[in-house]
């Protein structure tokens, strides 16, 4: 606050009563001048009047000498006593309360800003400003009637409305607003400052849900247009009337007024930043990646440590486009810049397992769990990179854990796909009860869930239980997908399983014809099947075809066997 209040009010108080031109008293000069219309007698009141205006100048002369020396609190203390003294001088009456607002001191703003309202030429933003200070204490009635005189003072000025429409807003009352808007659409001398606010009301009363929202936001809009036609050159009312469209849902109007902005101020670092991300975000909204990733390399190329969400949204980008060490390193740096984003740690570690590096995952999701309470991501996270590394009893583990907190906290988060990855994780820790309950849950949830119907038919397949009910689920699969070689090759075996070779090797066959790449289980299947038919031969090549894609000491011994038989 240091020299704005000496600047401000002195200022004020020096041209208070002259005309531009006319030459200006010191402050001194017009404590000890005689007040206007009276005589050098004087009366009694006219005295009093010009000790009040003496005290009022010590104070601040005063007040000027504490915050010349850095004793801040004793300063605003005497300007107080000045103001109080001198209610004339409105500047610093409004200075002091919006100090005493900001530190909720609400009592003290209302005393001062009154007693600056009783007289004949306060303005309409003091009242404004007492409307909020009444406001803040609860006082509704009384802050009524100071937004009511701010109007009447001032009714092409927008802060008497701004309170008022306030006040009928949390208290439900939409439709006093529109009145309250339709009188003030009605003023025709405002700046561009005015209809601005205008607009920015009428967005707010929006989102009370009124009666006729088209109507409002017709309104809103005809008050931005008409600041449009005042061709402000402020950038701030400029910047202001960009985001009020914006509000308003006109997001190409309001990118159209921030890309002009941006051309004429790129050279001022902060006001360039701002209009970008602005930018971005009505890109990002309505989906162009193309246009919110050029603003956004922009902010991260001239100002890298100023907006990690830049980063982040990069992050995002490459990662939806499979570009996975952009992404690694987009995230990466989104943390350095502020390692407090907790979401960036869980996509890092989501990418860097798509990376098949459970390891760096296991490090980055610590560093999550170190920083932030425990919770169902970190943990699942934690469970996917342990059964990626194979090491499943951990992975059940922290797939539990997850499930707990979810059920405590958000069980939303138990969908059919999280049970899938628990069953998996069960199965391939040999549970095979858990894993068989978890999959039935996945399939309760979505009963087409063909990747759940194909692992649970083949893990029963597989040991040789629940045939009949494998061969269902496994049929069902192939019908949702059936050119999923996969799937085919789970039901070639489970018709094997039910003893009927040549229907499993005709799926078999099917499934190594689907397959883009040869797959060493699937001919491990189709020489098993061969073996049963009786066609060593075909047997053999079969497993061969399939030692020499994987090697597997248990189709070695297999092989072996059929070999020696010949």
């Amino acid at each position: 606050m240091k020299y704005s209040l000496l600047i401000f009010a002195t200022l004020a108080w020096i041209t208070s009563g002259c005309g531009s031109l006319c030459p200006k008293p010191s402050p001194i000069e017009r404590a000890a001048a005689p007040l206007e219309g009276s005589s050098s007698a004087g009366t009694p009141e006219r005295d009093n009047l010009r000790d009040q205006r003496a005290e009022a100048l010590a104070r601040f002369a005063t007040g000027v000498t504490y915050e010349l020396s850095d004793k801040s609190e004793l300063a605003i203390e005497e300007f107080h006593k000045a103001a109080l003294a001198d209610p004339s001088n409105e500047p610093l009456a409004i200075e002091l309360a919006i100090r005493f607002l900001k530190t909720k001191e609400a009592d003290k703003a209302i005393v001062l800003l009154s007693k600056s309202a009783s007289l004949p030429q306060a303005s309409g933003k003091l009242f404004s400003l007492l409307a909020q200070a009444y406001l803040s204490t609860g006082q509704t009635n009384q802050a009524i009637t100071a937004s009511r005189s701010a109007i009447r003072k001032e009714p092409s000025s927008i802060f008497g409305y701004q309170v008022l429409s306030d006040i009928f807003l949390k208290q439900g009352k939409p439709d006093e607003v529109v009145k309250l808007l339709g009188s003030a659409s009605r003023q025709t001398n405002g700046e561009a400052l005015f209809f601005v606010g205008l607009g920015e009301l009428h967005a707010n009363l929006l989102r009370a849900q009124p009666k006729e929202p088209d109507a409002v936001k017709s309104h809103g809009l005809d008050a931005l247009n008409r600041a449009v036609t005042l061709k402000p050159t402020n950038p701030n009312v400029r910047q202001k009337l960009a985001d009020v469209f914006n509000l308003l849902g006109e997001t190409k109007k309001a990118a159209e007024l921030y890309l002009e902005l941006l051309e004429e101020y790129r050279d001022l670092p902060l006001l360039r930043d701002a209009l970008r991300e602005k930018l971005a975000n009505i890109y990002l909204r309505s989906r162009d990646k193309k246009k919110a990733a050029e603003q956004l390399e922009a902010i991260v190329r001239d100002s890298p440590t100023r907006y990690p969400e830049a980063w982040y949204y990069l992050g995002a980008f490459a990662a939806d486009a499979r570009d996975l060490d952009k992404a690694a390193e987009y995230y990466n740096r989104a943390l350095v810049v502020n390692p407090e984003m907790e979401q960036a740690y869980y996509d890092l570690a989501g990418v860097q397992l798509s990376k098949n590096q459970a390891g760096e995952a296991l490090k980055t999701l610590e560093k999550a769990r170190s920083k932030f309470s425990n919770t169902f991501t970190v943990e699942f996270f934690t469970g996917l990179a342990f059964a990626q590394m194979k090491s499943y009893g951990e992975a059940v583990r922290h797939f539990t854990a997850s499930e707990l907190i979810a059920n405590t906290s958000d069980t939303n988060r138990l969908n059919h796909l999280f049970y899938f990855q628990l069953g998996t994780a069960f199965e391939r820790n040999k549970d095979y009860a858990q894993a068989e309950m978890y999959f039935e849950k996945a399939l309760k949830l979505s009963p087409d869930f063909a990747e759940a119907l194909n692992y649970l038919g083949y893990m029963w397949a597989d040991r040789g239980v629940n045939l009949e009910k494998s061969r269902a689920l496994l049929e069902k699969a192939v019908k949702l997908e059936p050119k999923n070689a996969a799937f085919m090759d789970s039901l070639g075996w489970v018709l094997f399983k039910l003893r009927q070779p040549e229907s499993a090797l005709e799926k078999l066959l099917k499934a190594a014809e689907l397959n883009e790449e040869p797959d060493a289980s699937i001919y491990d299947h189709i020489g098993d099947v061969y073996q049963a038919l009786k066609q060593n031969e075909k047997a053999i090549a079969a497993w061969r075809k399939s030692l020499s894609l994987e090697p597997n000491q248990e189709i070695e011994k297999k092989l072996k066997a059929a070999s020696s038989s010949l």
